[in-house]
């Protein structure tokens, strides 16, 4: 395959060309009403250029301000509702998260010993939570972050798709859709200020220190706490949130080069195999509460679904569920997954290559 001219083009014709398409993808994207669209636009431009002969690369900083900026996505998410449902029900989620968490693993070691992918990419591939978080985890731990986006992106259509539709059937679309914020809403200081500095302080900590996804983390920490102590005081609107995506899916797509591209389709049919496999369990996960607690079953199917915290929100947010349940175990599952993930996932490595 030929290079296009773009491999003659300089920096700023690139990075105008990867906008513009990226905003294309990302709006067609958006108007389909596919989760994390605002990112996989971007990475979807992002290969296309690498594939053109005209790639750019994302500066560390921008990369750390997208990390802060996830960071301040995740710590909004936890909320006062939240910490009391699992407060009144913490056995039973964490029981629910381990065996997510077992089912999971034992997937990824799955992919792993058939070598399927490398290393400690098919574990990070298969822990369920945001997308966008469990990318940036494995690239600060050594795996290979492209085929775990691949991994991650791919689960996430597959469960959007399937829980949108159960959830359609389920409540006879009476639920409605949530209503959209506008893109440029008017600007609240206070707590954007405060927002802006969360993105700050994990620049800082990212320049400054060794910690493995430490913008990402820190950012998230003093997040969660400032969240908890004035629920009003992050405000992320859509136009900065976008910007955070963006380079989270540039700095992902830009590194999908051709060898990539290729161990990404010969993995697809074993990929999307594990990912139905991983469904399947956590449905069967679900009828357990369901039968045994009598929860709602569509509560318990999006509580229990492995998709990302992000697109299980918004399906749950446009149904007729328990919200704080939902949200209680997807937010405690992420969590144990952002601590323990690292661990596992050597240790998973460690006796795969002893074995």
């Amino acid at each position: 395959m030929s290079r296009l001219p773009l491999a003659n083009a300089g920096p700023a014709a690139r990075w105008a060309v990867l906008g513009l398409v990226s905003a294309v993808i990302g709006a067609v994207l958006h108007l389909a009403h596919l989760p994390a669209a605002l990112m996989l636009g971007p990475m979807i431009a992002g290969i296309a250029l690498e594939m053109a002969g005209g790639p750019v690369r994302v500066p560390p900083v921008a990369m750390s301000v997208a990390q802060g900026i996830i960071g301040c996505l995740v710590a909004r998410a936890i909320t006062h509702d939240i910490l009391g449902a699992f407060a009144a029900r913490w056995p039973l989620f964490l029981g629910v998260v381990a065996l997510t968490l077992v089912a999971s693993l034992f997937l990824g070691w799955v992919v792993f010993r058939l070598r399927i992918l490398p290393g400690t990419t098919s574990v990070w591939g298969m822990l369920p939570g945001a997308a966008s978080a469990m990318i940036l985890m494995a690239e600060a731990f050594g795996a290979d972050f492209r085929l775990v986006a691949f991994m991650q992106y791919l689960r996430v259509a597959l469960l959007a798709v399937t829980a949108s539709l159960i959830a359609h059937v389920w409540t006879q679309a009476s639920g409605g859709a949530p209503v959209e914020a506008p893109w440029f809403p008017p600007i609240a200081w206070a707590p954007f200020s405060v927002t802006l500095g969360l993105v700050g302080l994990a620049v800082l900590v990212a320049r400054t220190t060794r910690i493995p996804a430490g913008g990402l983390l820190s950012a998230m920490a003093a997040g969660i706490a400032v969240h908890l102590a004035a629920p009003t005081a992050i405000d992320l609107p859509p136009w900065f949130l976008a910007i955070g995506y963006a380079l989270l899916g540039w700095n992902t797509g830009l590194r999908f080069t051709r060898p990539v591209l290729a161990a990404a389709a010969r993995a697809l049919p074993q990929t999307v195999l594990s990912i139905l496999a991983l469904m399947l369990f956590c449905a069967g996960v679900a009828a357990l509460l369901v039968i045994e607690l009598h929860v709602d079953p569509l509560t318990a199917y999006l509580a229990t679904s492995p998709g990302g915290l992000d697109s299980v929100a918004i399906i749950a947010a446009s149904t007729r569920v328990d919200v704080p349940f939902v949200m209680a175990l997807q937010t405690v599952r992420f969590v144990l997954i952002l601590l323990l993930g690292p661990a596992l996932s050597r240790f998973v490595a460690r006796r795969i290559g002893a074995g």
